[in-house]
């Protein structure tokens, strides 16, 4: 077995201590974290809870002054717990891969963070583990802007008299233009929805409907760009691009969606609003003249 393969299969320890070079940085670890979730991209792994093994190891620079037995000097423990709880609330994943890289990046956040070592294996999707590692460090960061704080986008709600003015194109120019990144929502068409009386059809098909509605707004403009995941959602915001939101995938995988019942589109704006933690939510409508695109109105101001 080569040097290689013993340190791929070996602990993270191990492997940390062989690409660190001569000189070792002080290390933290987390070993055999385990936690019940539901994560997959298999529909028989919907509905369903299985076990998760995480190993974290972090290089953390040294502190400038003495530590004094001061908890406060050091990186604590509870932020790589913290790290892979957050996550795991923050909406259902199908990928392995996405929530190392998520909490790899939440762990480097911290400044006394130098490079992060995140190991999550599955325990019963067969015999054995099957998992990924990973090994992230500040220069891998992503989505942030040059002063190292995340994006915060603007969250525009068009409502239908907006998607369907012949000024609809002067809209876009402001919101391409604008100082923030921008992600546009829409809500259904005004015409009749279908009804199934059933709750968790019904909630597709709402959700398609609003989907219809954004891929008609995209008809409508070559810049808006219909997107459904977080990741090509940040990475929109990222590069500065005009989003258009289709909401079922983020929505259906939440791990705290929107409230049951008629999803209604500015509801659903609003939602994606926290999620982002959006520096603010606009409403374009009825209440705005063709003519006057400056003006605008909130849709809730005791939030946003």
């Amino acid at each position: 077995m080569n040097n290689d393969t013993r340190y791929a299969f070996g602990t993270l320890e191990d492997r940390a201590r062989a690409m660190g070079g001569s000189e070792f940085p002080d290390r933290i670890s987390l070993r055999d974290h385990l936690t019940e979730v539901e994560i997959g991209a298999f529909q028989v792994e919907r509905g369903t809870t299985q076990r998760l093994r995480f190993d974290v190891v972090v290089e953390v620079s040294l502190t400038p002054v003495p530590l004094d037995d001061d908890v406060d000097r050091i990186l604590s423990y509870d932020t790589l717990t913290d790290a892979i709880a957050l996550e795991l609330a923050a909406e259902r994943l199908n990928l392995l891969e996405t929530l190392a890289e998520r909490v790899a990046e939440r762990i480097l956040h911290e400044p006394q963070a130098i490079r992060v070592f995140v190991r999550i294996e599955k325990l019963d999707r067969g015999p054995g583990a099957l998992g990924v590692e990973i090994v992230r460090s500040h220069a891998d960061q992503k989505n942030l802007t040059t002063d190292g704080v995340p994006l915060r986008p603007l969250i525009v709600y068009l409502e239908n008299v907006v998607i369907s003015s012949e000024h609809l194109p002067r809209w876009i120019d402001r919101f391409e233009n604008h100082d923030s990144p921008v992600i546009l929502c829409v809500g259904r068409s005004a015409n009749p929805v279908l009804q199934t009386g059933h709750g968790p059809t019904q909630r597709r098909i709402d959700l398609l409907e609003v989907e219809q509605n954004a891929w008609m707004l995209a008809s409508r403009d070559d810049r808006c760009v219909v997107v459904d995941s977080r990741t090509e959602l940040d990475w929109a915001m990222t590069k500065g691009k005009l989003s258009v939101w289709a909401p079922s995938k983020l929505v259906l995988d939440a791990v705290a969606g929107p409230p049951e019942g008629m999803l209604d589109g500015l509801m659903l704006a609003s939602w994606l609003a926290e999620q982002l933690d959006a520096a603010r939510l606009i409403v374009v409508g009825d209440q705005q003249s063709d003519a006057e695109p400056e003006v605008f109105h909130h849709s809730d101001p005791k939030v946003f």
